[in-house]
């Protein structure tokens, strides 16, 4: 217990300097320099945080069950944005992560669609989430938390007509 006490603590110190950085760059290898050494170790490899951003939030959308995510202000924003010419869809909305040397930690706002079991849709998530991160970007994942902010009801998509309104 007392080496995961150890590690976690590890953890989370790498976690708060990380955010409290002034760059948004993770050193991911330290590298070498001289042409004495092999070309693979010659120079650095950082990763921002917006790489581990994009990854997991493209690779949170891929799983069936997932209708959107962020939190109510941020979809709306992001609704309206989307609908500006021009616009790209922003696929790093309801994602948050702290990023270390050689590890991160990421943070998750989802809607779910009505009807799906949401501890599966979860478990997919942190699954694919990991997965894609730690492959992309060579970083270790310490933790994926999901927060469900809403459901998405089937009639939430359709207009509703004026017979359906109460007053004319």
């Amino acid at each position: 217990m007392t080496m995961q006490t150890t590690t976690f603590e590890k953890n989370l110190s790498a976690r708060q300097s990380a955010k409290a950085a002034a760059h948004t760059a993770t050193a991911l290898s330290a590298g070498v320099t001289g042409v004495d050494q092999p070309a693979a170790n010659r120079g650095k490899t950082s990763i921002a945080d917006v790489v581990v951003v994009k990854v997991a939030g493209i690779a949170a959308r891929e799983i069936p069950g997932v209708h959107d995510m962020g939190g109510g202000l941020s979809r709306t924003i992001g609704a309206v944005r989307d609908r500006v010419p021009g616009g790209r869809p922003n696929v790093g909305r309801g994602v948050k992560v702290e990023v270390g040397e050689r590890q991160t930690a990421i943070d998750l706002d989802l809607v779910v669609e009505y009807g799906v079991t949401i501890t599966d849709v979860a478990h997919d998530v942190r699954e694919n989430v990991i997965s894609a991160v730690e492959r992309i970007t060579g970083l270790e994942v310490v933790e994926v938390n999901i927060s469900v902010n809403d459901v998405h009801l089937p009639e939430d998509d359709g207009d509703h007509s004026v017979a359906d309104s109460r007053v004319e």
